[in-house]
């Protein structure tokens, strides 16, 4: 039966680049199976998919591109308040009129000036937190020394001091005045309706950071179970997958499965790269590096693996690298930061340990090491179980459409 409603759903950009266009992208297609009409606003970009509501789309910004100096102070003033943008999505809301706006990541590119327009049309709003943005200018309360709170209490101007922003004082100047003229304006909490959010952890962080929990609602991340098929066999190696930064504690791992005498794979490339693989070297490490796969390749690495290790360092919010792993029916091992302890049952999916503890995480490396063919496959059984029941998009846009209700 069609549902007659109409939403607009954002993100800076339009095609599968990481993991929170990923559940942008998932969520058009499943509610479009649930006869909505959703109507993407993103920015253009040669790699977006085809929509032909791409003449609403805003001009593009990459960071990587070379721009003259008259267009580097107009992106500058995109990335602070964004007219364009205002204007286009005025345009859009006009042509389509929505019940629904919600966006996902829109900073920078797109801007959160965008929630204005929104409001003053009368539309119920809503955004995905994927990161701590909105709290943190830096996106990951991170530095260079480990988890970070400066700002905690209002004093953006860290971000200044300690050059957060690529280490660069007028990128770190730039996302300062863009933090302070948001807030000033009440983008978020003004004229946002509701808060989505993948984790407690993320709602708790917060609350404490002085929001109203009733701002917020709590979503998981899902996965597409049907086509992350489990074959239920065990490997003799761990693996971790993913981007290769300081923030993602691989040189802790590294250290561990050298000291528990395990074998592990490494899945991805980074900044970290030549450093991570120098430690290996160094240490005399079996570790082999295979670089960036995705797809089936991916998914076969994974199958073939004994668990999988997500050593964070930093507040993950949501991974789906652990709902992946378990859809395949994999046991993970995760470092208690963040949202990864919610999402690991101890001794039935997985197992947690201090984050950044050598020790600690040895000693895990060596249990599952040391357990049988029958304990793991009865732990990846129960782990896929566990995606199937709580974690897929069926239960997902339900929980998301009951949000979207008690709102609007």
């Amino acid at each position: 039966m069609p549902t007659n409603k109409t939403i607009i759903t954002a993100n800076n950009y339009y095609y599968r680049r990481g993991g929170a266009e990923t559940v942008f992208l998932e969520q058009i297609n499943y509610l479009e199976k649930e006869n909505w009409n959703v109507i993407p606003f993103s920015m253009h970009h040669k790699n977006n998919n085809d929509t032909p509501w791409n003449k609403y789309f805003v001009d593009e910004i990459e960071f990587g591109n070379q721009y003259s100096s008259i267009q580097k102070l107009k992106n500058a003033a995109k990335i602070i308040y964004s007219t364009e943008a205002n204007k286009k999505l005025g345009q859009l809301i006009k042509q389509v009129e929505p019940d629904i706006f919600h966006a996902h990541n829109i900073y920078h590119h797109i801007s959160p000036s965008i929630f204005k327009v929104v409001k003053q049309n009368g539309i119920p709003s809503f955004l995905t937190l994927h990161d701590l943005k909105v709290a943190c200018p830096a996106y990951k309360m991170l530095n260079s020394n480990g988890i970070c709170e400066k700002c905690k209490n209002g004093g953006i101007y860290n971000v200044i001091s300690n050059k957060c922003i690529k280490d660069s004082l007028p990128l770190s100047t730039l996302i300062f005045a863009e933090t302070l003229i948001h807030r000033i304006l009440g983008l978020y909490k003004n004229h946002v309706d509701k808060i989505i959010v993948p984790s407690q952890f993320y709602i708790d962080k917060f609350v404490e950071w002085g929001w109203s929990s009733n701002k917020f609602a709590y979503l998981p991340n899902f996965v597409d179970v049907n086509s992350f098929l489990p074959e239920y066999t065990v490997g003799n190696y761990f693996l971790f997958f993913g981007r290769l930064g300081h923030e993602k504690g691989v040189n802790t791992l590294i250290r561990a499965a050298h000291k528990a005498k395990v074998k592990l794979v490494i899945a991805g490339i980074g900044p970290e790269n030549d450093c991570l693989q120098e430690l290996a070297h160094a240490l005399g490490a079996d570790v082999e590096f295979i670089g960036y796969v995705s797809g089936e390749p991916l998914k076969k690495v994974i199958r073939d693996s004994r668990a999988i290790v997500i050593p964070s360092e930093w507040y993950e919010n949501a991974p789906m690298t652990v709902l992946e792993s378990y859809s395949l029916a994999k046991p993970v091992i995760g470092a208690s930061i963040g949202g990864i302890p919610e999402l690991i049952q101890e001794d039935k999916t997985g197992y947690t340990f201090e984050s950044a503890n050598v020790e600690q995480l040895a000693e895990v490396l060596h249990k599952i090491d040391s357990m049988s063919e029958h304990q793991l496959l009865d732990m990846g059984r129960f782990a896929r179980n566990v995606v199937t029941a709580h974690y897929t998009i069926e239960h997902h846009i339900e929980r998301l459409l009951t949000i979207y209700k008690d709102v609007a």
